[in-house]
């Protein structure tokens, strides 16, 4: 009965503990003057990359008769794969 009058202390004090630490977290960025909050976006866009790659696929499609005749190879190649199993 005593361990669990014990573990209910410490749940309530820790839960105290994490709601403290959630406030003082959280206020930080309040105390910030107003030109280093007015800063910040400047700095997180130089520190973004100038050009996004973009790779582009240049490839025939598939028509349908080949679309099958590439499923039926894959299924004669998976067989005996299947079959060993």
């Amino acid at each position: 009965m005593n361990v669990l009058k014990n573990f209910e202390a410490l749940f309530v004090v820790t839960l105290g503990l994490a709601c403290a630490a959630n406030y003082v977290i959280d206020s930080e960025p309040a105390e910030q003057p107003v030109t280093a909050r007015a800063a910040a976006p400047a700095t997180l866009a130089m520190a973004a990359p100038q050009e996004t790659q973009v790779i582009v696929v240049s490839a025939k499609r598939l028509t349908a008769e080949q679309k099958m005749q590439s499923l039926q190879e894959e299924r004669r190649a998976s067989a005996p794969a299947t079959s060993r199993i």
